[in-house]
């Protein structure tokens, strides 16, 4: 193999360890996007994508070169005049066969560079995308906890106001109680007067009732005198 298929092959297997590496759960998305972000490869990834399209252009200046080599040694007319000396006709089956090798090296190596570089960017994306699912978890976490407490301050306050209302009422019925505790001994003390002013009347009325009886008694007496009188 010569000097370039030799890197190329190399670059290929390395993009190979790197695809395996992006793929297997070797790291989290957060740890690839810190070290897509690392001072190196920002350096680098200001001129990336001439880097990367220059490598592009490479392996497609080789693809080509390989697919031109096959389409040479595959040729019929080759064939045909190779065909009478052996050795000549494996030299050629050697040759299309490292064209056909270094079409599938190239052909892989180009392949592989484009999923490298659309993994990458899906991988930058996972870990924006969980970063601001984070974020937004704890802003959810942090607007439940402010409203938790809210809610507690306002329950509070209303427990305190309830509580103010029930002391209140509670004061509101002690006076109303002792306004009508102070009714009740004045209608009292009035009834216990109405019943003196009826006992003096009752008595009154009886000593009446008495003076009247020794008033008739003696009017009576009177009468009898009178006619006894009268008589004689």
């Amino acid at each position: 193999m010569s000097l370039q298929w030799t890197l190329i092959a190399t670059f290929l297997y390395a993009e190979i360890a790197v695809v395996l590496l992006l793929v297997l759960p070797v790291a989290s998305p957060q740890r690839w996007q810190r070290l897509f972000k690392s001072r190196f490869l920002q350096s680098l990834g200001q001129q990336a994508s001439m880097y990367f399209l220059v490598l592009l252009a490479i392996l497609v200046l080789f693809l080509l070169d390989a697919i031109r080599e096959i389409r040479k040694y595959s040729s019929p007319d080759i064939h045909d005049h190779a065909h009478p000396h052996l050795d000549a006709e494996m030299q050629g089956n050697m040759r299309l066969f490292r064209a056909q090798r270094n079409f599938y090296i190239s052909g892989f190596a180009l392949f592989l560079s484009l999923v490298i570089r659309r993994l990458v960017i899906l991988i930058s994306a996972q870990a924006t995308l969980l970063a601001q699912s984070e974020a937004s978890m704890k802003q959810a976490q942090s607007a439940n906890a402010a409203a938790r407490s809210y809610l507690q301050k306002s329950g509070e306050s209303a427990e305190n106001a309830s509580n103010e209302v029930h002391d209140k009422n509670i004061k509101e019925l002690k006076i109303q109680l002792k306004e009508l505790e102070s009714k009740k001994t004045e209608l009292e003390n009035e009834l216990a007067k109405e019943k003196k002013d009826k006992l003096a009347v009752k008595s009154q009325a009886d000593s009446l009732a008495k003076e009247y009886d020794r008033l008739n008694e003696e009017h009576s007496k009177l009468l009898t005198t009178g006619g006894d009188k009268k008589s004689d």
